[in-house]
């Protein structure tokens, strides 16, 4: 059996109404002061209200920062940093989809160790203790509440920095599907693309392992068994809370077997475009399991057999073609482009976002080696 480390250091609390145990779940930290890191959206919805009376309720003193944007940058940490050195916290609480947890990460960072974000670039790099973090996803896409790492963009390059220690996990994770109800339509689309993406390559990284394909395996039978149910009746919380744990799921395989080639090519086009990060995956993403599948077509086999006995998915000897077809329907029922032209990507620029694409770390893990050659080629196919 291949060797593997592995060690769960999030506890998930599920349920409907599970925010509203925040206070409480906070309390049992012995602190007296909490930044909760957002942004304005989630603040409209009320999300932070609720989680403002149960901590106050519990004889927390709570802050609100609510600076955190899509894809944070550089600039949000610095923003965040401040705030947090006025409020001194003992606790942070993540509230929002994966750009407000990786945002409060961020600040985590900063504020316990020093420095900038730049000098977290990379794994374990902070050698002093870090504040616990609480994270209550809104959405159900990125797993960053599953995850050690935190994904911040350059503010000026645009160059998206993983900066990963075990002292950055959080503590605790929250699913409350009520939460995903307020949702637009297009961030559930994107949200939920992006979770099926962790599902399917964590499968098939250059790291996996037992644990991390047993994680891969179930987020797939979750989130791919769901989604469509989602898109067609949002206010199914069944449905809804199946996409969270799905979600959290693949989380948990992304810390133990990392991403692929889809993540490296998605990366370059949010930096060059401005496509969302599930577009941008979700695009690739057939493209890169066919690519694979001419070598790895029998581990596209075995995570089809999981869903096997489940009405609509492909069958596990259609393997990689059969998978990649199923994703690109996923990806056009989310009423998502399935083009590169269509996200206003012009052919001559494709070896400029080859060469961006080569570079990121994700491809490292990819099972079937990339290059900027191959890279290339992938976008090709996708144009």
């Amino acid at each position: 059996m291949q060797e593997f480390d592995f060690n769960l250091r999030t506890r998930v609390i599920c349920g409907q109404g599970a925010l509203d145990r925040v206070g409480e779940l906070a309390a049992g930290f012995n602190v007296k002061r909490v930044l909760i890191v957002t942004d304005p959206g989630i603040i409209a919805a009320g999300h932070v209200e609720r989680a403002i009376q149960s901590l106050t309720a519990s004889g927390i003193t709570p802050h609100c920062f609510d600076g955190a944007h899509e894809n944070p940058t550089t600039e949000d940490i610095d923003r965040g940093l401040e705030f947090a050195k006025g409020c001194e916290p003992e606790l942070l609480i993540g509230l929002g989809g994966g750009s407000s947890m990786d945002c409060a990460k961020g600040i985590n960072f900063v504020y316990t160790n020093g420095g900038t974000m730049h000098d977290y670039h990379g794994v374990g790099k902070a050698s002093q203790p870090m504040l616990p973090m609480i994270a209550v996803p809104t959405t159900s896409g990125t797993g960053s509440e599953m995850q050690s790492f935190a994904l911040i963009s350059d503010a000026k390059t645009h160059v998206k920095m993983a900066c990963g220690d075990k002292k950055a996990s959080c503590q605790i994770a929250i699913l409350d599907p009520e939460l995903t109800l307020t949702q637009p339509e297009l961030v559930t689309a994107l949200t939920g693309i992006d979770a099926v993406s962790h599902a399917v390559e964590t499968f098939v990284t250059k790291r996996r392992n037992p644990v991390s394909n047993m994680y891969s395996r179930e987020a797939w039978r979750l989130l791919a068994g769901n989604f469509k149910t989602v898109l067609k009746d949002p206010g199914n919380l069944e449905a809804r809370s199946a996409m969270q744990l799905g979600a959290a799921y693949a989380g948990v395989a992304i810390e133990n077997s990392m991403l692929g080639a889809s993540h490296a090519l998605a990366n370059p086009l949010t930096a060059s475009y401005g496509t969302a990060h599930g577009q941008a995956v979700g695009l690739m993403l057939p493209h890169v399991v066919r690519y694979n599948g001419i070598h790895f077509n029998a581990w596209y086999q075995e995570l089809l057999g999981t869903t096997e006995s489940l009405p609509g998915l492909p069958s596990p000897s259609s393997g990689a073609e059969g998978l990649a077809e199923f994703l690109t329907g996923l990806i056009e029922a989310a009423g998502l482009s399935v083009k590169l032209d269509q996200c206003g990507v012009e052919a001559d620029q494709m070896p400029e976002l080859a060469a961006a694409a080569a570079v990121q770390w994700t491809g490292t893990f990819n099972p079937r080696d990339v290059n900027q050659e191959s890279l290339l080629g992938i976008y090709q196919n996708a144009f």
